[in-house]
């Protein structure tokens, strides 16, 4: 008994760790939302190798797959030791149920004899009528009466307790049959994952076998890339001189008198923004919301960070990088990050519109969209929809490229948006 009190303790203070973790319906969601994304990758990689597309992008989503797969795995070694628990919590329950169970049956039984040899009439009521006054009678027929409601009390909780037996006994057997079922389906995916491996060699091989094709891609997209970039730099410039223009002739018709040519000159030829009064209100409300800004999609993640990295296969290689690409759904839209004025709507090539919006001297720029909302002069707010992202046709990926300027100079959009 003192055994059973100090595993009950046990588990009961166990209790509350176990509540907090993930249950099987929330792992089973997890599940259910991981094969989902499996079978995307698996569509996609088929996809590319009948339209023969770049080795490269099959073998980032293949290691997109096994990495999902891997999750898997653990989802369901997780379920499978959930499961486990309960199992051994129930057995204690069982367990426990039969020794009282048998304790309640001994007792019975032995009342139940007892009854018998006393059962007839006449000794009940020599029982009584040996009383040695009236208070002792009424004593004993009280104690006669307590004995009878005592006994059908212990046989109604042996009915009680043999029915939660049955209970627990029949929900063991279904949680052990459903661990049987997690254990063969990861058994599954265990092989599965290994054929992936192979077939994820096999792609690395034939890498190998293209790596000078390939390095050429790679170098041609950065020079591609290299190209928006001093596009950008040259239409941040045409705004703010645009900009400053502005600055300039308000200034100058609001003092005409005080307001010289130099002056005048100096403002437009400024490589920043001159700030109005207004536009430093908004710069300043700008930088006030540094690393609480929304993220320029609704749902997303950010699959090429900021700056120099090594490529992701050739690790010789930098990849330079100046802003964020943010990995999102397909048909997803991007959004403003901040209230601000529509400066620029343009094709930095055939596939890629973008957006540019102007905060006081800060500019946000948004990459790769296939269609927009919104026009040059549009004051937008923030989350204001502008347009749609595309999707590129060879790798399936919906990607929005997003910048941060001030002015001509480049900021990691990390520190600025929340969370990221």
């Amino acid at each position: 008994m003192p055994r059973f009190i100090l595993l009950f303790l046990f588990f009961c203070l166990a209790t509350p760790a176990w509540c907090q973790s993930l249950t099987q319906e929330q792992l089973e969601e997890r599940k259910a939302k991981i094969q989902l994304e499996i079978q995307e990758k698996e569509e996609l990689l088929q996809s590319m190798k009948s339209k023969e597309k770049s080795v490269v992008s099959q073998l980032m989503i293949q290691k997109e797959k096994i990495g999902l797969k891997e999750k898997l795995i653990k989802t369901t070694e997780k379920q499978t030791k959930l499961l486990s628990n309960d199992i051994y919590v129930n057995q204690l329950k069982i367990n426990q149920l039969n020794r009282d169970l048998d304790e309640l049956r001994k007792d019975y039984a032995e009342m139940i004899l007892k009854s018998y040899k006393s059962r007839s009439e006449q000794s009940r009521a020599m029982f009584l009528l040996s009383s040695q006054n009236f208070l002792q009678a009424y004593k004993r027929a009280q104690y006669m009466k307590q004995y009878a409601s005592y006994r059908k009390m212990q046989g109604e909780e042996i009915k009680s307790k043999t029915k939660q037996l049955e209970e627990y006994n029949n929900k063991i057997g279904a949680q052990k049959s459903d661990k049987e079922k997690l254990i063969a389906e990861n058994e599954k995916e265990k092989q599965d994952l290994e054929k992936e491996k192979q077939e994820q060699e096999k792609i690395a091989n034939q890498i190998k076998k293209e790596k000078g094709k390939i390095v050429a891609e790679i170098k041609k997209k950065q020079q591609e890339t290299k190209k928006i970039d001093a596009q950008i730099q040259k239409l941040i410039r045409e705004a703010i001189a645009a900009a400053n223009k502005r600055t300039a002739a308000a200034k100058a018709k609001a003092n005409p008198k005080t307001t010289t040519a130099e002056s005048t000159k100096a403002v437009e030829t400024s490589a920043k923004i001159v700030l109005t009064p207004e536009g430093q209100l908004i710069a300043n409300n700008f930088r006030a919301n540094k690393g609480k800004l929304p993220w320029p999609v609704e749902k997303g993640v950010v699959t090429l960070p900021y700056g120099d990295q090594p490529h992701p296969i050739y690790k010789t290689l930098t990849v330079h990088n100046s802003g964020v690409e943010i990995t999102t759904e397909n048909g997803a839209s991007a959004r403003a990050v901040f209230g601000g004025e529509v400066t620029k709507v343009i094709k930095l090539s055939p596939l890629n519109i973008a957006v540019f919006i102007q905060h006081g001297d800060f500019f946000t720029v948004y990459q790769n969209l296939s269609s927009v909302n919104v026009s040059i002069g549009d004051k937008v707010s923030t989350k204001e929809i502008l347009g749609k992202i595309r999707t590129n046709g060879d790798t399936g990926k919906t990607v929005l490229k997003f910048l941060i300027l001030q002015n001509t100079t480049y900021n990691n959009p990390a520190s600025w948006l929340y969370n990221m």
